[in-house]
């Protein structure tokens, strides 16, 4: 069974040019048609956003049945976070708090994403993850998601995905997932090393990461479309896995 999954830090729908125009994020999407999307920096009723229930509005337009909303950060009207989207059942989900002490508000959404293909079933544990951008910060906020009992649970069971904004600069956190916890990773595309999302305009840094386990990589890309330059200021990330 094949399933493809993107992770994109949609930056509240408004784009490098400071616009909120959700049209070009739902262009990005429906091209590349993902059974499962891994969304950051999603607002709910937020004035910046028209108050939309961004995530909600993202799914109806795209037609995802399923949806879950992780909400990290309250503001003073509304509140933002993580959203996962399905075309597969959701059976499960679950914010993870990775907040460390006063700094801002971070969270990483759990869910269990039941795919179904020809009769068949397989069960996907899906975590998603927005960062902080402190090193020190970050490496206390995957020692947090670690020791959860969401991931402790069950991302040793059976097909196990794991993706997000990383916010990993200098990719501390790679050995982490790679050596110590037996990933691989879908967004080291080449021999170059891991591919460049940020800024979407003039991509440097590998921000954004889909790393994976229990299943098989069958291919993997950033996005290159000229409208991903200026909708966000990431690019997503698209990996298509088969799953045993």
């Amino acid at each position: 069974m094949r399933v493809r999954i993107l992770s994109y830090n949609i930056h509240r729908a408004i784009g490098v040019d400071r616009r909120f125009r959700p049209e070009r994020i739902l262009e990005i999407l429906d091209t590349y048609n993902a059974d499962v999307l891994l969304l950051q920096e999603v607002d709910e009723g937020v004035p910046r956003s028209r108050e939309l229930d961004l995530g909600r509005e993202l799914a109806r337009a795209l037609g995802y049945p399923h949806v879950a909303v992780g909400h990290n950060v309250q503001l003073r009207k509304g509140r933002y976070g993580n959203a996962t989207l399905s075309r597969f059942p959701i059976v499960r989900e679950r914010n993870i708090d990775l907040t460390i002490g006063l700094r801002k508000r971070r969270g990483c959404q759990h869910t269990r994403i039941v795919a179904e293909s020809q009769g068949s079933r397989r069960t996907l544990e899906v975590f998603n993850l927005h960062l902080g951008l402190s090193a020190r910060e970050r490496e206390k906020q995957i020692g947090l998601l670690l020791r959860s009992a969401e991931f402790t649970d069950v991302a040793s069971r059976g097909p196990c995905l794991v993706g997000g904004d990383f916010n990993d600069w200098r990719m501390r956190l790679h050995p982490v997932f790679v050596h110590g916890l037996s990933f691989r990773s879908a967004t080291d595309l080449d021999a170059r090393g891991p591919a460049p999302t940020y800024p979407s305009f003039f991509p440097r840094g590998a921000l954004d990461r889909i790393y994976f386990r229990g299943v098989r990589l069958a291919s993997s890309r950033v996005c290159r479309l000229g409208l991903s330059r200026v909708a966000s200021d990431h690019l997503p990330v698209i990996a298509d896995f088969d799953v045993p």
